[in-house]
C-alpha cells in the first residue's frame, strides 16, 4: 500500500507533481502513537511488578473496590492472596484486585496528631497569632449570642 501512495504522488500530475511530505505523516503520526501506547503500557507493568513485590504477608493494602486490609498469605501460582479485614475476619481474594500497598511514612508514624478545636476559632489568622477569639471566650464563659452582641457593642462604643 505505501508503495502504490509513492507511485502515485511521484507521477506526474500536471501540477508540479513531486513527492508531498504531507503523505507521510499520517504513517509518522500512527507509529508515534503506537510507540506511545506501548511506552504507556511498560510503565504501567513496571508500577504493577514493583507493587507486587512490596505485597508480602504483614503488609497493608487497599482492594480496588476501597478494602482495606492486611496480607495474611500470597499464593503466586494461583494469583490469590489471603486478607485479614479485622481480627479473625479474613478474605480470599485475586491478586489483581490488589491496587494500593498503604504504608505511613516514618514522618507521618511519628508526629502527633493535631488538635481539632470545638469551634472555627483556628481558622483565622489572627486566632493563630492571639490563640484565641472573642467567640471561643464566649463558649467558656457560655454566653448565649445575644450577650455577645450586647458586649460587643459596648466594647465598640467605648473604643469611639
Amino acid at each position: 500500500m505505501f508503495l502504490n501512495v509513492l507511485a502515485q504522488t511521484t507521477t506526474d500530475t500536471g501540477n508540479g507533481g513531486g513527492f508531498a511530505l504531507s503523505n507521510l505523516l499520517l504513517p509518522i503520526l500512527l507509529a508515534l502513537f503506537i510507540f506511545m501506547m506501548f511506552r504507556k503500557q511498560k510503565k504501567t507493568q513496571k508500577t504493577v511488578q514493583e507493587q507486587r513485590t512490596q505485597m508480602v504477608p504483614g503488609t497493608e493494602v487497599m482492594t480496588q473496590f476501597g478494602l482495606f486490609g492486611t496480607i495474611v498469605s500470597v499464593d503466586q501460582e494461583e494469583n490469590k492472596a489471603v486478607l485479614e479485614l479485622s481480627p479473625g475476619n479474613t478474605a480470599t481474594i485475586h491478586l489483581q484486585a490488589l491496587t494500593k500497598v498503604v504504608t505511613a511514612t516514618p514522618a507521618e508514624a511519628e508526629a502527633p496528631e493535631p488538635v481539632v478545636p470545638d469551634d472555627a476559632s483556628s481558622l483565622t489568622e489572627e486566632t493563630q497569632r492571639a490563640g484565641h477569639t472573642e467567640a471561643a471566650d464566649a463558649v467558656q464563659r457560655e454566653e448565649t449570642p445575644e450577650e455577645t452582641l450586647r458586649r460587643l457593642d459596648r466594647e465598640n462604643k467605648k473604643d469611639n
